[in-house]
């Protein structure tokens, strides 16, 4: 099956919220926005409304947006606090989905800087303000967004082709929509992730499963770690 990283269905929530490391209804609400009382929140990430339950959801690209954002979230920056900041981005970078592209990483920190600026001293602009520090002379990413958007290798299209996963210590583990159908799988020897650890799940020591997949005890401890934490 041809899969266009912008279109093709490929995760569900609870899948590619694992994938984030973030709570899948936190992800949901990004997907299709939320409505509380008299307030209502705009979906900010690329996804599709299934016709079933358990059905794959978001595209690759909608992973992408997703992952910028949990960048955000795990700076300690709420969503809500900078909506309109994302608003600001996804109308200075003039691109299509702009959380998902290559703008992003190099422009990103420049037009939150600005639009901090014009916001004040409001929580909006305090809280783009928290994503961005002054080095150099020159606007940056916070070391934890920096951290984030360095793993994300982007095709010649200037949008995201490969995420390196960031939950991993010491397995190096990616997804890549050409691969696997999306699927984590580690870097090192191409083994999807879900193929180890259900070799492991099913009683194999951790040795035999490294030399199963041609990976290190040490890749195999990492992504059981992982793994065990989010079944968690």
């Amino acid at each position: 099956m041809a899969i266009d990283r912008f279109s093709t269905p490929l995760y569900g929530v609870a899948e590619a919220a694992s994938y984030l490391a973030v709570p899948p209804s936190t992800l949901s609400t990004w997907a299709y926005g939320y409505e509380r009382g008299t307030v209502r929140g705009r979906p900010v990430i690329t996804a599709k409304s299934p016709s079933r339950r358990h059905e794959p959801a978001l595209p690759f690209v909608g992973l992408a947006e997703g992952y910028a954002l949990a960048a955000f979230r795990h700076s300690g920056v709420p969503l809500q606090r900078i909506r309109p900041a994302i608003d600001a981005l996804e109308r200075e970078l003039g691109v299509e989905y702009a959380l998902a592209s290559r703008r992003l990483y190099t422009d990103g920190a420049e037009v939150l800087y600005d639009f901090a600026e014009h916001a004040g001293d409001t929580p909006e602009g305090e809280s783009a303000r928290e994503l961005v520090v002054v080095r150099n002379n020159q606007r940056v990413f916070s070391q934890i967004v920096e951290d984030y958007l360095r793993r994300v290798e982007f095709a010649a299209d200037g949008y995201a082709q490969v995420i390196r996963l960031p939950q991993y210590r010491v397995a190096e583990v990616t997804v890549d929509p050409d691969h696997a159908f999306g699927r984590p799988r580690f870097a090192h020897g191409g083994a999807r992730l879900e193929d180890v650890i259900d070799l492991f799940r099913a009683g194999e020591p951790l040795d035999t499963v490294a030399e199963e997949y041609g990976l290190s005890r040490a890749e195999v401890e990492d992504a059981v770690r992982v793994a065990t934490r989010t079944a968690a």
